[in-house]
């Protein structure tokens, strides 16, 4: 007897979407234990479709998803010396996490294998076709990817987590956790944030802290400030990955002491979720990856037009981060990180993998990591092409001083010293040579406190010069002005809150304006970093 399908399931079957609800698709028995607390399980059987589906909407993971592997049953009374307690729910907006404390203190968690993006739609429509859609495309997600990376970045140099692949059984010392989070693989991992002395692969440092602390404490004082090398060197770590969501959450920083007084603050990158991310081998897929161009497919070539779309995420931070760096240190950070990165150190990272995903993903992963580390240098370049094109050098909410030196054709210095209350030169904050032929504009921000803009010569015309006082009252002058100046293309932004000019009107364009929030001290900054 022939039986007449709803036309929307038609839709859906047409499209190769799922017709039935992700909580159907997930349900399953939890694995035996055997007698040594080892499990045979897959990570999610949920993404195995059909060859319609695959074609439409991505082959991505699957197959790495639907294959049991064996994995350790997690004791939460054996884990560390003396146990661990549930305390916390957390994570991202798909990841889901417990947080976990040992008895010294220090802080542990749990990070669910597989993940969940429709927590971001509204309750009505998680169990409908967009839900199911968001759910089947986690499968662009490897789900062992973050297991192979503390080898990768202990070689590379760069500061990392260590997660542990385990699965979680229905233990009631779990408690009110129990049903949200058992059965299931997830990575147990330290927490990083604050006392982590006893870690080496987070610099040992005696106080890791948020993006929010961080960025907070370096718009506060000249005093603090970041390993801006060591960052470049974790930001093309992320490119050779293919990780292109590296907004600010996923960051903790490692404070050091420094010289006279200072702190230096070291990158630790944390939820490797979109590292060796798969999602243009579909259909569809590959359609929406030309429109959302952040959705960088990890591939043997890491193409230079997808350079801008890696790093987009992380745009504010590098703009900031890395404003004082040269093109010669970006060149000399990325040969030192290819040569680091040797075949020996892919293929023995790879071998963490259970056997049952390395059969899987072994080869492919060694051929694309090794192709795309011998590209490092060349998207190094390319990489400071885009940030220098046009440059931001925000000040504090401190006293500093700004010099703006001509340094001949097409080029002019940029130096930033902190100033001393009896108005001399402090500590060099930072500087930089400027080629008009590289950059457009640089912008120079004071912020907070009661700044000094020094225009020493007359810099290039070809190199616009943008002053924003922010907050305080500032003083702009100009200094060694040649005989028979001609107008430069500097601007300074005046908000009229009691600024001193000392500058050629017939040189220097002034123009009323009023400070947006962020620009105009600390706390306004911190909006372009999403720290609010």
């Amino acid at each position: 007897m022939l039986t007449l399908l709803p036309t929307s399931r038609l839709l859906l079957l047409a499209l190769g979407l799922p017709a039935a609800s992700a909580r159907a698709q997930t349900a399953a028995a939890p694995p035996a234990i055997s007698a040594d607390s080892i499990v045979h399980v897959a990570a999610g059987p949920q993404y195995r479709r059909g060859w319609l589906h695959q074609l439409m909407w991505g082959f991505h993971y699957r197959r790495e998803w639907a294959t049991p592997v064996t994995a350790p049953v997690f004791n939460l009374r054996t884990a560390v010396p003396g146990g661990l307690k549930p305390v916390k729910e957390g994570g991202s907006f798909q990841t889901h996490n417990l947080r976990l404390v040992a008895p010294d203190g220090r802080q542990y968690v749990l990070r669910s294998v597989d993940k969940d993006a429709t927590a971001a739609l509204p309750e009505d429509m998680r169990n409908g076709w967009i839900g199911r859609l968001m759910k089947d495309q986690t499968s662009v997600i490897h789900p062992y990817g973050a297991y192979i990376v503390p080898p990768l970045a202990r070689a590379a140099g760069v500061y990392h987590t260590n997660p542990r692949l385990y699965y979680l059984p229905d233990d009631p010392a779990l408690g009110e956790y129990r049903a949200a989070f058992a059965n299931a693989l997830y990575l147990f991992e330290e927490r990083p944030e604050g006392d982590q002395r006893m870690v080496r692969s987070f610099g040992a440092s005696a106080q890791v802290v948020s993006s929010k602390h961080a960025f907070t404490q370096l718009v506060a004082s000249p005093r603090v400030h970041v390993d801006a090398r060591h960052y470049l060197r974790s930001r093309l770590f992320d490119m050779w990955l293919g990780d292109w969501s590296r907004r600010e959450d996923q960051w903790r920083w490692a404070a050091f002491p420094g010289p006279d007084s200072t702190t230096v603050l070291r990158a630790i990158p944390r939820d490797r979720d979109h590292a060796f991310f798969k999602f243009d081998d579909g259909v569809i897929t590959r359609l929406v990856s030309f429109v959302k161009t952040n959705y960088q497919t990890f591939s043997r070539d890491i193409k230079l037009h997808d350079v801008e779309g890696l790093n987009r995420a992380a745009r504010p931070m590098d703009k900031s981060l890395l404003v004082y760096l040269s093109e010669q240190d970006f060149h000399q950070v990325a040969d030192s990180l290819r040569l680091a990165l040797t075949d020996k150190v892919i293929a023995d990272a790879l071998q963490v993998w259970p056997k049952e995903v390395y059969a899987l993903s072994g080869e492919e992963f060694q051929q694309k990591l090794q192709s795309r580390r011998e590209q490092l240098p060349r998207v190094a370049e390319e990489f400071y092409r885009q940030l220098a094109r046009e440059v931001e050098i925000p000040g504090t909410d401190e006293p500093e001083r700004f010099v703006v030196e001509a340094a001949g054709p097409w080029q002019a210095w940029v130096r930033v010293y902190a100033l001393r209350p009896d108005g001399r030169n402090g500590r060099l904050i930072g500087q930089r040579l400027f080629d008009a032929r590289q950059t457009g504009t640089v912008s120079l921000y004071g912020l907070g406190g009661n700044d000094e803009f020094q225009l020493v010569g007359q810099p290039d015309r070809r190199l616009r010069i943008h002053i924003y006082d922010g907050q305080g009252q500032d003083v702009v002058q100009q200094l060694q002005v040649p005989p028979r100046a001609l107008k430069t293309r500097v601007t300074i932004y005046d908000s009229g809150d009691g600024n001193l000019l000392k500058v050629g009107k017939d040189q220097v364009e002034t123009e009323a304006y009023q400070p947006k929030a962020n620009e105009y001290d600390g706390a306004g900054w911190l909006l372009r970093h999403r720290l609010y």
